[in-house]
């Protein structure tokens, strides 16, 4: 009807068409459907079902994504050409059309099909229209699984828990926690790309603390801390450590000074001169770490994890923040910087 809403659309300008509709062009719906089982088994619920349609308005190798009917990226790609890029984010040095690759914005360039081997024998990575699509779409969907994951859903996960869990869900839902606080339980998990799939455990976390408390921010972080082992693992190095830049006891301090509030639904209040300060410090690091090929975790104190979060996310999304209380007792360190 009129009223109801998509979820998740993709907008196709009319060159694209042939994306869906030719022989060859089952591609892209066939990649969609593949990216969302992928997706439902890496974080733990099915995302909703995405609708791909014709929207003239666009230029004609145009695309939009659409979230909830707001556009939420867009981009182009030609047809019978492919995506070359340099691994090491170099200008790729074939002739052919420059631009940016759309998910993640790295330098890229449109050649010819005929061009194939001569750019695989370079070293560059080679991408076909739909696969540059999917992949933005892949990007988009993860920054928006919070807001896809709905009441209904997490019904759905509850109804399919094994007889055991069956039990402890008994007891605790609704009598303890309520649906609507486990959704926005696992929706805090989702935004910092935790996957909810061993939702057990979630559920073993929200069974101790929930009589405690009734702060979604307390519950979140005991059940992450429940979750240690899955978050060391996801983001362990290729050497098996954990690497970590560590938040500095000024730092720590001046974040711990700044919570304001009753009780545990605390707000932070740090002065803006304060928080530039912050922000060019981790930036430093980070982008020193970055330039040795390292995608570190910034580690701090449980008391402020969240409220170092909500900072960074404005600015470095992709950057994870973990608290002391997270980290596995058998996970293997690497400190390689501080803030």
């Amino acid at each position: 009807t009129a009223l109801t809403i998509d979820e998740v659309k993709i907008e196709l300008g009319y060159s694209l068409l042939s994306l869906i509709n030719d022989l060859e062009g089952r591609r892209l719906t066939d990649q969609v459907r593949a990216l969302r089982r992928s997706l439902a088994q890496e974080y733990g619920f099915v995302m909703p079902s995405v609708r791909i349609l014709d929207n003239m308005r666009l230029g004609t190798q145009g695309y939009a994504i659409r979230i909830k009917e707001m556009e939420a990226g867009t981009g182009e790609v030609r047809l019978g050409s492919l995506m070359a890029m340099d691994p090491a984010g170099r200008q790729v040095e074939l002739p052919g059309e420059h631009t940016r690759e759309p998910a993640f914005g790295l330098p890229a360039t449109w050649i010819d099909e005929s061009l194939r081997e001569e750019a695989t024998f370079r070293g560059y990575t080679i991408v076909d229209p739909s696969t540059v699509l999917t992949t933005h779409l892949t990007e988009i969907l993860k920054e928006n699984m919070a807001d896809l994951l709905s009441y209904a859903e997490v019904q759905k996960l509850l109804k399919e828990l094994g007889t055991e869990e069956k039990k402890l869900v008994e007891e605790l839902i609704p009598a303890v926690v309520t649906v609507t606080t486990l959704q926005r339980v696992l929706q805090s998990l989702l935004r910092e790309k935790v996957s909810i799939r061993d939702l057990a455990a979630i559920l073993e976390g929200l069974a101790e603390a929930a009589p405690h408390t009734t702060s979604v921010t307390t519950l979140v972080e005991h059940v992450r801390a429940r979750l240690a082992r899955q978050l060391c693992w996801q983001h362990k190095g290729d050497d098996g450590a954990l690497p970590i830049v560590t938040l500095s006891p000024e730092w720590e301090q001046a974040f711990a000074e700044s919570l304001i509030g009753p009780g545990e639904d605390k707000q932070l209040a740090m002065a803006p001169s304060r928080l530039q300060d912050f922000i060019r410090a981790v930036r430093d690091v980070f982008e020193r770490a970055a330039m040795s090929g390292e995608t570190a975790v910034l580690l701090t104190g449980p008391q402020v994890r969240p409220y170092v979060r909500s900072i960074i996310e404005r600015f470095r999304g992709q950057t994870v923040v973990m608290s002391q209380n997270e980290v596995h007792p058998k996970a293997r360190l690497r400190t390689i910087g501080s803030v």
